[in-house]
């Protein structure tokens, strides 16, 4: 199962601020709500994991992160991630980000297309439910964005579109994220997913 998605979020942040983020991998992938990278295979190959709480109880997926571009003078990321868990779901997201200007100096947009594919029992869930789960993590991610954003002293910031971000392979000096993926939120939403499905075909 394929689901698209197209988004531009509005960030309170300099084009030169979200790009320090956005150019460094590590802090990209450390947006992203219980993600991290655990292992670099070369320039453009990671391997990282996805863990999430429900309760007690810990659930964690294993994958791989392809950079199939980083581009300065576009302020343009595009990259692949893949994972499966224990149970035989696997899932894809060809993902491509753009930081544009804002309406002032002090603001920029995030920009973001994402292709995501689903297979084994997360296909089982159907659009209805897999587009605003998607929405929701998302939202989360950039809610995390922001905040590693906003951390960026201006001054420390590229002062021109084409200046170099951090090199892929070495240690991010954006400060990570604390939020973790909130797995009851997103429960949450696919059950009121659910509802509104339910009555919206009773009332057909």
């Amino acid at each position: 199962m394929e689901v698209k998605l197209d988004k531009r979020y509005p960030l309170d942040v300099s084009v030169e601020q979200a790009w320090t983020v956005l150019g460094d991998v590590r802090a990209t992938a450390g947006c992203m709500p219980g993600a991290a990278i655990t292992e670099q295979i070369d320039d453009t190959h990671y391997k990282g994991t996805v863990k999430s709480k429900v309760g007690p109880a810990v659930m964690s997926f294993g994958g791989d992160i392809e950079v199939l571009g980083l581009d300065a003078g576009a302020r343009r990321l595009q990259m692949l991630g893949k994972g499966a868990d224990k149970s035989g779901s696997s899932a894809s997201m060809n993902l491509t980000a753009v930081v544009e200007p804002g309406e002032s100096p002090s603001q920029s947009v995030l920009v973001g297309t994402a292709t995501i594919v689903v297979s084994g029992k997360l296909a089982q869930f159907g659009s209805r439910l897999l587009v605003p789960v998607s929405d929701a993590m998302l939202g989360q991610f950039v809610e995390n964005f922001r905040a590693a954003a906003a951390a960026v002293a201006a001054a420390e910031a590229p002062q021109a579109a084409g200046a170099p971000a951090a090199a892929a392979g070495a240690p991010s000096a954006v400060p990570r994220p604390v939020k973790e993926l909130n797995a009851l939120a997103l429960m949450w939403t696919v059950f009121k997913s659910w509802l509104a499905g339910l009555f919206g075909s009773r009332k057909s």
